[in-house]
């Protein structure tokens, strides 16, 4: 049928049946972990306008309700339906999802419905069928065992058994052992705490093992000018669980750490001169604290008052780590019975896929484990090999100083190695993370990178540049290695300077950092200390902030090595 819309489909049966407002257009699944299921809601305040702007009926969504199972392939899923896009429904979209959806509806016009099945936190082997899963046996074992209602059930009540008896613990915290004058309350003196200079994990302030609670205490003086005025309370991200009070009222907590603190202050709460904020911090590891680089600020009235700087803190209670336990939805196998199986007599154009943070530890496996999901969902799904494009992982934790070895690189090369597979298509997005976060909020350039993916393997279009530059090959002339790309684009270009992130190696297998000339659609590196180099590697590291080789469309080079040293652990 042609694309377009809105129909009315009429069932003259004896009990008549209208459904009204159905469109014709491209279906396309959004599934992976966490970075996929981000949804507009928590990036509102940096898409406001789009947002505003977002009321089109031709973009609609249907989210899948998560669900995991190991022993039966569902064939029904719960969800609240299909709902357009509006400035209201919009900010349950995923956020990729939902500019991968705009960028492909604003140059061809028709109608994107995107189905949203993710779970976050959840390696590749969650999401495919036991018969896939049997070329890995580790994993197929895995399910075959979780596949035992007594053993799963024996499992959760032990967790929950650890984790109440951890929790347990936490109630002998001194701060709120004396009800009448807890350590929030704004009569409580705490002349005698220490200070420390936040944002930071304490570890790094000389405070060392300290899994349990750790209060904080901050004391800030405002004008009367705002008091009576809409005020708002931003706290980063916090390691790991707060509750959060101001002068001695309790304005909010949060027990996830990936999330920003946003709390609203009633209006009566603040005062003229000082003001009292308190967290009581719970942390599961040793490795707690203020996340850098976040926000600590307070607002009100249009003012800005930062909350960056020093800090008292106390510690309320010192337990032992929270002891590990068991998610289920990340175990293999579950989540394609749960969220995928359901949807497989679903016409669809595609998936679009961001996934990999959570195989992270365990790229050599991940060559084969990504490569085998893919034609699972295709064979199951009997549509051919239909398209399957996907993010590769974003920059993330602090920059290194020196080349090194580097999971995240090693994960990043085996998505760029799943691009031999048929109608797949790679979204490099390594230069707009953010080294603090794994939740990056720039997800405006993850969707267009996306849909210029999508625009060339599923539509067809063979005038788009869609990709950076990727490695093609290497020679050697004397000390110089000169790389070759594929998808120059209309040439290469360095960003900024010198291009920077080439590093080059001898026989002896170590790398140093290497000067990197583009000539033509080629790229020469050397060092003049190595004179009979071997290997090149370029962006290869957790997060290669200042890589700077793009094409003249904007679009960056993939990471990339010329070498094969480092032995396949899995």
């Amino acid at each position: 049928m042609s694309a377009g819309g809105p129909y009315q489909m009429d069932i003259a049966a004896s009990n008549h049946i209208t459904i009204k407002n159905i469109l014709i257009g491209d279906v396309w699944v959004c599934s992976g972990q966490s970075n996929m299921e981000f949804i507009m809601q928590r990036a509102k305040d940096k898409y406001a306008a789009v947002i505003a702007q977002s009321d089109n009926p031709a973009i609609r969504q249907f989210m899948v309700n998560q669900a995991y199972n190991f022993s039966t392939e569902l064939d029904d899923t719960k969800s609240a339906g299909w709902k357009q896009a509006t400035p209201q429904n919009v900010l349950q979209f995923t956020a990729v999802g939902y500019f991968f959806a705009r960028e492909l509806y604003a140059k061809y016009k028709v109608p994107i419905g995107l189905i949203l099945s993710s779970w976050g936190g959840t390696p590749a082997e969650a999401w495919m069928s036991e018969e896939a899963l049997k070329a890995f046996p580790k994993h197929y074992d895995r399910a075959k065992k979780l596949q035992d209602t007594a053993f799963v059930n024996d499992i959760k009540n032990r967790d929950k058994i650890t984790k109440k008896t951890w929790y347990d613990q936490l109630l002998q915290d001194e701060g709120l052992s004396n009800r009448s004058q807890p350590w929030f309350s704004n009569s409580y003196a705490a002349t005698d705490w220490p200070a420390m200079q936040m944002p930071a994990y304490w570890e790094d302030r000389g405070m060392k093992n300290v899994p349990g609670v750790v209060w904080f205490r901050k004391e800030i003086d405002l004008p009367a000018a705002i008091i009576g005025k809409n005020a708002k309370l931003v706290l980063g991200n916090l390691v790991d669980e707060d509750s959060t009070y101001v002068n001695g009222v309790k304005v909010g907590a949060t027990s996830n750490r990936y999330l920003q603190r946003n709390y609203l202050l009633p209006d009566d709460l603040l005062k003229p001169g000082k003001n009292i904020i308190t967290i009581r911090l719970i942390t599961h590891g040793p490795q707690g604290g203020f996340v850098k680089d976040k926000p600590y600020e307070l607002f009100a009235d249009g003012q800005r008052f930062g909350l960056d700087g020093t800090w008292q803190y106390k510690i309320g209670k010192a337990v032992e780590p929270l002891p590990g336990t068991t998610t289920f939805p990340y175990q293999p196998l579950c989540l394609f019975n749960g969220m995928i199986h359901p949807l497989l007599p679903y016409t669809i154009k595609g998936v679009a896929w961001y996934q990999g943070e959570a195989n992270a530890s365990r790229a050599p496996e991940y060559r084969k484990l990504f490569p085998a999901m893919i034609a699972d969902w295709r064979q199951h799904w009997q549509q051919g090999d239909f398209p399957f494009v996907y993010v590769q992982l974003a920059n993330y934790y602090e920059t290194k100083t020196e080349p090194s070895e580097s999971n995240w690189a090693a994960l990043r090369e085996a998505q760029l190695f799943t691009l031999a597979v048929p109608n797949t298509g790679m979204a490099v997005i390594s230069d707009i993370g953010e080294w603090n976060d794994v939740h990056p909020l720039n997800k405006l350039d993850v969707g267009k990178r996306l849909a210029l993916a999508a625009q060339k393997v599923a539509y067809g279009d063979q005038q788009v540049v869609y990709s950076g530059p990727t490695y093609q090959s290497m020679t050697k002339n004397g000390n110089k290695i000169i790389i070759a790309f594929k998808n120059v684009g209309s040439g290469l270009v360095s960003k900024g300077g010198e291009l920077k992130y080439f590093s080059i190696a001898g026989a002896d297998k170590k790398f140093v950092w290497a000067k990197a000339v583009i000539n033509g659609n080629t790229v020469t590196v050397w060092n003049d200390d190595i004179a009979n180099p071997v290997a090149v590697r370029y962006a290869w590291a957790d997060n290669p902030d200042g890589a700077n080789l793009y094409n003249k469309e904007g679009l960056p080079a993939s990471l990339f090595r010329t070498d094969d040293w480092v032995a396949d652990k899995h």
